[in-house]
């Protein structure tokens, strides 16, 4: 019907750079994780698989160490050349360093910075010390770092000095076990010039614990999910895969390391393959992104649905006035791309965006649209090859059963065991556990599949809110909201924004001693900036009388949602006789 005409034909031969994946059907049919995993050195001697030896060491010691590996664009305008063999030596420096402090191997350091080149120096650091890295998004206040810190048991933060006195000062106390904050500017240059170059990586357990990448739950606190050095095998053949990598492209991934995509895709995966990429220090800005497009000839560019519609938003002229011709590949994640937004992409480059969908949980891309395969504007894509999904629904027994009919809505499941697949969330066994059944890894998004093997992305079983790409639990925001001396209860939904996908609303009940006016309104939202940030604060409160409740006493935010948007109200027997 009305979605077949719009495909977009796309086929290897009409390619400008001949595609990896030049046959869907043939790549399905002839993929293996063991082959995957031999494009892969390993540690020298046999001594096991760790990320940062793929990403950096073996570049370093091979043909490529003069390469330019990241060129970051600094705030104060300047261009900033690191090659890989600069990025193996710093790194080397930072691990000493941490040996040094006496942290070891599964000791987590977690890192509070913008993107900057001692992040990925940081980063690539505690991976080649067999520490567990685990960074955290820039814009975060106080209260969503101490959570975290607390929860992944962190030992060493680093920082800059503004977060510090800022963000980290106000919880130092509440962090008993944190042992080191390292700071970066002179204090971090005159620890790394006292550490040597030279470190050599021990011996690295594939399975050993490499990330721990926070994500927001809806009810209760994040979770962590962990990662290992295994997921290597993943980050490097998707990037080959779902987003083309060759050996000269230049790779822009905007994303903050802070989420999982600007770790897997923003330093592991270009940097396994060998790529040079570009790293923005900036906030989003259409006229300079558009100007980074040119000046840095990217060829390759990975970004989300937020930024694409912000430039949608100022038209086609902007893009078109700008030679691109070097770039010749748009991918994006973190929430579906809306068709018109795919389409867009051919008015405003001459290319089509490719919509891919993944998790933290799976570490890496898991559905996708490739550059050899028809678009369908809307849809997810295929799976990769290598990964199984399809669509199931839990039975009352707790059994998967998988709904083969083309079209029908259900849940969106994975056949566990892939590299880059969660082993678990932090200190949460049963958690873990209740993600399978049979053998499936069930996602917790709705989806239906075509005729065609394409996956349609429906919605979240939750109520997790995805704002600018970030995730955010309602959950965290609305604990900070009842710190409020006037605050009596609250709940927050996600409320549609054209823009950024969702904003925060908060609907609060205040203290019988609390009577509703601007002037508090505006307080609690102030409030809520400085412990949440700015990111994941609500930017409207709404006062009411009474939240609506199931009997247990839990908050419907499906209701509050439903009310506020004038949908239907659904299936109301569990609420309670109030409001």
């Amino acid at each position: 019907g009305a979605m077949a005409e719009r495909t977009i034909r796309k086929n290897a031969d009409g390619l400008r750079v001949p595609p990896n994946l030049t046959s869907y059907a043939a790549a399905v049919r002839e993929f293996s994780w063991e082959e995957a995993r031999r494009r892969l050195d390993g540690l020298p001697g046999g001594r096991g698989l760790n990320i940062a030896h793929e990403a950096v060491v073996r570049h370093a010691r091979g043909p490529k160490a003069d390469k330019t590996a990241i060129r970051f664009l600094r705030k104060d305008g300047r261009t900033e050349d690191w090659t890989y063999r600069a990025l193996d030596r710093a790194s080397n420096r930072f691990a000493n360093v941490l040996r040094k402090l006496g942290v070891g191997r599964g000791d987590r350091v977690f890192t509070l910075l913008g993107r900057t080149p001692e992040l990925f120096v940081a980063a690539l650091g505690t991976l080649k010390n067999g520490s567990v890295l685990c960074p955290l998004f820039s814009a975060f206040g106080p209260e969503p770092l101490k959570t975290r810190l607390t929860l992944g048991e962190g030992k060493v933060l680093v920082t800059t000095e503004a977060f510090q006195a800022r963000k980290v000062a106000p919880i130092r106390a509440e962090l008993p076990m944190l042992r080191e904050v390292i700071l970066t500017g002179a204090s971090w240059d005159g620890l790394l010039e006292a550490a040597s170059p030279d470190f050599e990586i021990p011996p690295t357990n594939p399975e050993d614990v490499a990330l721990l990448h926070f994500t927001s739950g809806t009810t209760g606190r994040p979770k962590g999910a962990v990662h290992v050095h295994e997921a290597v095998v993943a980050h490097h053949v998707t990037g080959l895969l779902a987003l083309d990598f060759h050996d000269d492209d230049v790779f822009w991934c905007t994303a903050d390391p802070g989420w999982v995509t600007g770790t897997s895709y923003g330093i592991v995966s270009p940097l396994t393959n060998g790529v040079t990429m570009v790293v923005d220090e900036g906030e989003f800005d259409a006229g300079r992104w558009y100007r980074v497009l040119e000046e840095q000839a990217v060829t390759v560019w990975y970004t989300a649905p937020t930024a694409v519609r912000m430039m949608m938003r100022g038209g086609t002229d902007l893009p078109r006035q700008r030679n691109l011709s070097r770039l010749r590949f748009i991918a994006s994640v973190g929430e579906p791309l809306n068709p018109e937004a795919v389409l867009w992409g051919v008015a405003a480059f001459g290319l089509p965006i490719h919509d891919n969908w993944w998790q933290t949980e799976t570490g890496g891309i898991m559905i996708a649209n490739y550059a050899s395969m028809d678009i369908r504007p809307g849809s997810m894509g295929r799976p990769l090859p290598g990964i199984t999904a399809a669509v199931a629904r839990r039975t009352a027994d707790g059994r998967a059963e998988v709904l083969e009919e083309p079209g029908v809505q259900g849940e969106l499941v994975l056949k566990a065991g892939w590299p880059s697949m969660f082993r678990g969330y932090l200190n949460e066994t049963e958690r873990f556990q209740k993600c399978f059944a049979d053998g499936w890894y069930f996602t917790g998004d709705l989806a239906r599949r075509d005729a065609d093997g394409y996956y349609w992305f429906v919605g979240r079983s939750d109520d997790v809110i995805k704002s600018a790409g970030h995730l955010i639990g309602p959950f965290e925001v609305e604990s900070a909201l009842m710190e409020h001396p006037s605050v009596a209860e609250a709940a927050v939904i996600g409320k549609p924004d054209p823009l950024i996908g969702e904003t925060v609303k908060a609907f609060v009940g205040l203290k019988a001693d609390a009577g509703p006016s601007e002037g508090l309104r505006k307080d609690i939202l102030g409030f809520a900036r400085q412990r949440l940030g700015p990111a994941v604060a609500p930017k409207e409160i709404e006062f009411v009388t009474g939240l609506p409740k199931t009997k247990s006493g839990k908050i419907l935010r499906r209701l509050l949602k439903a009310r506020e948007l004038g949908l239907p109200e659904g299936d109301l027997s569990t609420l309670e006789e109030a409001p």
